[in-house]
C-alpha cells in the first residue's frame, strides 16, 4: 500500500478559505458524510465538507489566532452532537456545534497562549487536555467544565500533548467516578513538549511527573504516542529539525532521523507498514511536516534516509505546519473496489488546506 502511495498519489483537493496560517487540522467521519476542521492564525475556525471540498462552517468568536482544533469525541458518542474545540492565543479553550452553528462552553482559566488541546481516549473522551504559554499543562472535565488538575514542571512554553492511547485491559475502570484520583485513567499517561527542550510524561491517575526526555536542541512542536505494539513509543519533532523516538519504559532516545532543512513543525504515525529486509520483518512509517516545504516518510526501525518525500517548493510558500491521515470512502463503482483509500491531508502557512493521496 505504501508502494502504490509513492508511486501514484498526486494533490487530490485543495481547500480555499482561511486568509494565513493553517495551524491545526482534523478529520471526522459521521455516517457517510467526513469533515475536517481547522484552525487559523486568522482568528477563525472552520468545517469542509470532503466530498464536495466546500466550507461548510466558519466561527469567529476568538480574538486572536486559533492554534489547535480537535472534534469533540465526548459529545459525538455520547450526546450525538458534531462539536468542535479550539485554542487560541485569546487564552481560552471553546466548543462550537458546527450542526447548529453556536458557541457552547468556553474554559478560559490558563493565563496564556492555549497552544495545544487533546481528548481522551478513555472514558468516552470525556476529558480534554490543554498545553498553554503560561508553562502549564490542564486537565479538564467536559461533561463539568471543570479544571481537574494543574501539571507543572515544565520552564517553558507547552507547545504540545498528547494522551496515551486507550488500554484495553482497563475498560472496567471508565465508569468510575470522575475526580482527580478516580478517574479512572489507571496506567494512562500526559506527554508533552515544551519550547523548554524537553518532553515530559505525567500519570494522569497520581498527576505525578513519571519521566523527562533530554535530547533536543530548540522547541519542540509536535509529540504522539504510538498505539498497539508501539504503545510504548513517543515521537517528536523539534525546531532542531529532527525527528525522534523515545522509550517510555527506559527512558532513552532510540531514534534519530535527520534531513528536514528547516524546523520541523508536525510528525504523524501513518497507517503504512513497509518490509525492512536488513532487520527482517515489517516495519511502521512515521511522517513528518517541515518548515522546509516538505512532508517526508521514515522507517520508523531505521535510523536511514527518508523513504519518501513530498516536495511543495514548487507552489510558493507552502511551509507544512500541520498534518492527518484520512481514508476518504470511495464511490463504490464496482464490487472490487476496496471501498476507501488513504490519503494525507495537510495544512500550510498560505492559508490553504491539502489532499494528497
Amino acid at each position: 500500500m505504501f508502494d502504490t502511495f509513492c508511486l501514484s498519489s498526486k494533490l487530490l483537493k485543495n481547500f480555499i478559505g482561511h486568509g494565513n496560517y493553517v495551524n491545526s487540522i482534523d478529520c471526522l467521519t459521521f455516517n457517510d458524510d467526513q469533515f475536517i476542521c481547522s484552525a487559523s492564525s486568522d482568528g477563525t475556525v472552520r468545517v469542509w465538507d470532503v466530498k464536495t471540498s466546500k466550507q461548510i462552517q466558519l466561527f469567529n468568536g476568538h480574538s486572536l489566532p486559533v492554534y489547535c482544533v480537535k472534534f469533540s469525541q465526548y459529545h459525538h458518542y455520547s450526546n450525538h452532537f458534531n462539536v468542535i474545540c479550539s485554542s487560541s492565543d485569546d487564552k481560552t479553550i471553546r466548543f462550537w456545534d458546527f450542526k447548529h452553528n453556536k458557541q457552547l462552553q468556553i474554559f478560559n482559566e490558563h493565563t496564556g497562549t492555549v497552544c495545544c488541546i487533546e481528548f481522551s481516549s478513555f472514558s468516552g473522551g470525556k476529558y480534554l487536555c490543554s498545553g498553554s504559554e503560561d508553562k502549564t499543562i490542564r486537565l479538564w472535565d467536559v461533561e463539568t467544565s471543570k479544571s481537574l488538575h494543574v501539571f507543572n514542571g515544565h520552564t517553558d512554553i507547552v507547545r504540545c500533548v498528547d494522551i496515551s492511547p486507550l488500554q484495553n485491559n482497563n475498560n472496567s475502570n471508565d465508569n468510575k467516578s470522575n475526580s482527580i484520583g478516580m478517574i479512572g485513567g489507571n496506567g494512562y499517561t500526559i506527554c508533552s513538549g515544551s519550547w523548554d527542550k524537553t518532553i515530559r510524561i505525567w500519570d494522569i491517575e497520581t498527576t505525578k511527573q513519571l519521566i523527562v526526555f533530554n535530547g533536543h536542541e530548540h522547541h519542540i512542536n509536535s509529540v504522539k504516542f504510538g498505539s498497539n505494539e508501539l504503545v510504548n513509543i513517543i515521537l517528536s519533532g523539534s525546531d532542531d529539525k529532527s525527528i525522534r523516538l523515545w522509550d517510555i519504559r527506559s527512558g532513552q532516545q532510540i531514534r534519530l532521523f535527520n534531513g528536514h532543512t528547516s524546523y520541523v513543525c508536525a510528525v504523524e504515525y501513518s497507517p503504512f507498514i513497509v518490509n525492512n529486509n536488513e532487520i527482517g520483518g515489517s516495519s511502521s512509517v512515521i511522517c513528518s511536516g517541515s518548515w522546509d516545504n516538505s512532508i517526508r516518510f521514515w522507517d520508523i526501525r531505521s535510523n536511514k534516509k527518508e523513504l519518501y518525500v513530498i516536495n511543495e517548493s514548487n507552489n510558493g510558500y507552502n511551509e507544512i505546519l500541520c498534518l492527518k491521515f484520512l481514508q476518504i470512502k470511495k464511490n463504490r463503482k464496482d464490487n472490487n473496489d476496496g471501498g476507501c483509500s488513504i490519503n494525507l491531508c495537510y495544512g500550510s502557512i498560505n492559508g490553504l488546506i491539502h489532499i494528497w493521496g
